[in-house]
């Protein structure tokens, strides 16, 4: 028996990589230093595991942004406006865009990984596209940990996956026929990695945990019966979570390697269906991956034990492997750091496992089956048992009036008065706006100073008063800038907010926070989600001081501006000891409840984000009907107790809609704003071909990229949103919040993006 690890977090303990990456960005510091700091996190990263007992440790699972942008550079796989960098600058422009005096590059795409709020760089495909191996990354790693006397198993996407999870630039061919271009540069990759003496090679194809096509299959069986030829030895772990096999299950059995990973944490009934296929044979090695890599609950060693167990019985120990059940990159990296934090009460604090806490978890539970009487594994054993107990047993998780309130939901509370044929006119009359609004998503950018001054408000350093009188010059000197430049449809700034779900969190029962919990979300950008561990309600308004502050100090309206129920579902760990429809139903009465008080306050737009509605959908077809009919049910019951008058906005950002397009017109939002500049618009023909007959804001400004887009380009997008969309439907908007950019290219943006909306009015007005 082994115990393995798919991936270890790559950020640091305390974000080291974010920081020393961002540092390099603004020049104040060498690349030299950047390498020497990013090579000491992946020694210290693999050290850790293999102190705790990991067997199987992982190499090239690092990166300095994202793992598909990896393997784009490794296969050569690099668009044509990029060919003229080189190194980081290149690795960087495709990631986030460069503009200088020299260059002026758009960012390739990024959208979600899968059903995580992980975002992951698209790949770009053309019918003529070649591919050119570049294993330097993958062989310097290898060779790194080998120095350590570690030999580490590399870790690279398999080739259906990366083809599948990219984009087609051209028309007129499918991205799976260059299977046959792209296979030749894995096998001269296998072959180098052969080269090294590594062992084992980790294929990641995470793709199988989706409905694939009969060629599809076919490309998966083909790829690697071609890759068996260059093995030489190499011993190749097939990589699948998230879901089970499925429909896969047959071909992944037949699949000419030695070892298949099973996630049975998302799955745990897989097991009896491998286990029992006609096609599983008595070489297979089962990795099981029971320890979960995307929660922060502790392990269940009694459950696990009993799942291990049946897998022995049935196939003996030297045919078992445990670990996580997909890489540990969607956790925290170590519970240990919270040692400060009176956020964690120890009653919740005990419950809790991160990313280190995870290679113990892995490691004991082997000792358990191998050594069953070891005193530290049964010490270890008996805590875990206390600790699930008392979970189970917490007065602190239970809230019978949350619980009813629940019960008592009826249809009614999850429908507007009107239909939004009767909404619009009244809408229009209230806020009397011109063709193609103005507006942005809702923050602004979180300067140094704002940082600072909530920072110091948190340790008391500062009064409340002192804090509120910060907030409120921020906010005025907002809404001033907004009014100069001419946008129609204003928001307060969030300047008093810290993340998007984290900020309500705090103010919600039922939650938890950790001091630094940090996961990454993509490239820098980081997230510290909250933990969901009981019921949820709201104490007290959350949002109302602020937004009827900056609706005070002037005469255009102001958003109010709240996260709606399944994203901060989807942007928790959420507590797996109920239904997540139960818990997101608790969060969307609590939310109501606000868009209620800010309506009363008179706000008459509010708006609530759900940019995670698509990232929930699960992966296979049979189980999406069910999670989109309480999803939407659940931001129904948030927005559906306002007046016909009120607006309700919502947004989402990198997702493709085709497949829920129905589900989000079900929303009934009176707008919704999405991300639409790295695509050109590509996103709005799911709208177009469905007739969606909302308000529709497609962004114009990619927030992500530090590139400020001229008129003539934003005038290009809303020409083309013109010709598919009905014009009075048009809003003219930003791809996402402002917190992460400077204020410079913030003002510059905001005001090509406002006169350019002028001319469209005027370009709409001559046409007319």
């Amino acid at each position: 028996m082994k115990s393995i690890v798919l991936g270890y977090p790559r950020i640091g303990e305390k974000r080291a990589l974010k920081s020393v990456t961002e540092n390099f960005w603004k020049k104040k510091i060498t690349e030299n230093h950047f390498s020497d700091v990013s090579k000491d996190l992946r020694k210290k990263h693999w050290k850790i595991q293999k102190a705790i007992g990991i067997d199987l440790i992982s190499s090239n699972d690092f990166s300095l942004y994202d793992q598909i942008l990896d393997m784009c550079i490794t296969l050569g796989c690099i668009p044509e406006r990029f060919q003229g960098l080189k190194g980081l600058e290149q690795y960087f422009a495709m990631a986030r865009g460069l503009q200088n005096e020299e260059v002026d590059v758009t960012a390739m795409e990024m959208t979600k990984w899968f059903d995580t709020n992980y975002h992951y760089i698209v790949p770009e495909f053309i019918k003529e596209q070649r591919f050119a191996l570049n294993p330097e990354k993958i062989t310097t790693e290898f060779k790194e940990a080998l120095k350590l006397g570690i030999k580490t198993k590399p870790v690279i996407i398999g080739p259906v996956t990366f083809l599948l999870l990219g984009k087609e630039k051209q028309e007129g061919f499918n991205r799976l026929e260059l299977l046959d271009k792209i296979l030749p540069v894995y096998e001269d990759l296998i072959i180098e990695i052969n080269t090294l003496g590594a062992e084992y090679l980790q294929i990641d194809e995470p793709i199988l945990a989706g409905d694939l096509t009969a060629a599809e299959q076919a490309a998966v069986s083909k790829s690697y019966h071609r890759l068996r030829k260059h093995t030489s030895g190499l011993k190749i772990i097939v990589a699948n979570y998230f879901d089970c096999y499925g429909s896969n299950l047959d071909l992944a059995l037949k699949l000419p390697v030695e070892v298949l990973h099973l996630d049975l944490v998302r799955c745990p009934c897989q097991l009896e269906d491998v286990l029992n296929h006609e096609s599983f044979n008595n070489e297979l090695i089962l990795s099981l991956g029971v320890v979960n890599g995307r929660n922060i609950w502790k392990n269940d060693f009694e459950d696990s034990l009993k799942s291990i167990q049946k897998v022995i019985n049935k196939i003996g120990k030297n045919r078992v492997w445990v670990g996580s059940s997909c890489s540990l990159l969607h956790c925290p990296n170590d519970l240990d750091l919270e040692t400060n934090n009176s956020a964690i009460a120890p009653e919740i604090k005990q419950w809790l496992a991160f990313s280190k806490q995870k290679l113990y978890e892995i490691a004991t539970l082997k000792t358990l089956v191998l050594q069953p009487k070891d005193p530290k594994a049964q010490q270890r054993f008996e805590a875990n048992k206390k600790a699930n107990q008392n979970r189970r047993e917490s007065a602190i998780i239970h809230n019978p009036a949350v619980k009813k309130r629940v019960e008592n939901l009826t249809d009614a509370d999850s429908r507007r008065a009107s239909g939004f044929n009767i909404r619009q006119p009244k809408q229009r009359e209230k806020l009397a706006l011109s063709l193609f609004p103005t507006t942005t998503i809702g923050s602004f950018p979180q300067t140094k100073e704002v940082r600072a001054t909530r920072s110091r408000f948190k340790k008391g350093v500062i009064s409340q008063s002192e804090y509120d009188r910060f907030i409120a010059k921020e906010t005025i000197a907002t809404i001033r800038f907004q009014e100069d430049i001419g946008l129609d449809v204003l928001v307060h700034g969030e300047f008093e907010r810290n993340d998007m779900v984290e900020y309500f969190g705090e103010q919600l029962a039922g939650f938890a926070f950790t001091q630094f919990g940090w996961v990454q979300s993509y490239g820098t950008r980081c997230v510290k989600p909250p933990l969901i561990f009981g019921d949820v309600s709201r104490p007290k308004a959350m949002t109302v001081k602020w937004s009827s502050f900056a609706q005070s100090k002037t005469k255009k309206p102001v958003k109010g501006m709240l996260t709606g129920p399944v994203t901060i579902l989807q942007w928790s760990f959420v507590r797996n000891d109920q239904p997540r429809s139960t818990t997101c139903n608790q969060i969307a009465l609590a939310i109501r409840d606000e868009v209620n008080d800010l309506e009363k306050a008179g706000l008459s737009v509010i708006q609530i984000d759900e940019p995670a509605i698509r990232e929930g959908l699960p992966l296979r077809q049979k189980d999406k009907k069910a999670y989109l009919n309480w999803a939407i049910k659940a931001f129904r019951i948030s927005a559906s107790g306002v007046r016909d008058e009120t607006q309700i906005h919502t947004h989402m950002c990198y997702s493709e809609f085709n497949d829920i397009i129905k589900s989000i017109a079900d929303m009934d939002a009176d707008v919704i704003t999405i991300e639409t500049s790295r695509s050109e618009m590509e996103l709005l023909k799911a709208f177009v071909d469905f007739k969606y007959p909302n308000e529709i804001g497609p962004g114009v400004y990619d927030i992500h990229s530090e590139r400020v887009p001229t008129q003539q380009e934003i005038e290009k997008l809303l020409d083309k949103a013109s010709d598919l969309l009905p014009v009075r439907n048009i809003w003219v908007n930003p791809d996402c919040g402002l917190k992460t950019r400077d204020w410079p290219e913030t003002k510059s943006a905001l005001e090509n993006l406002v006169q350019t909306a002028k001319k469209m009015r005027e370009k709409q007005s001559i046409v007319l």
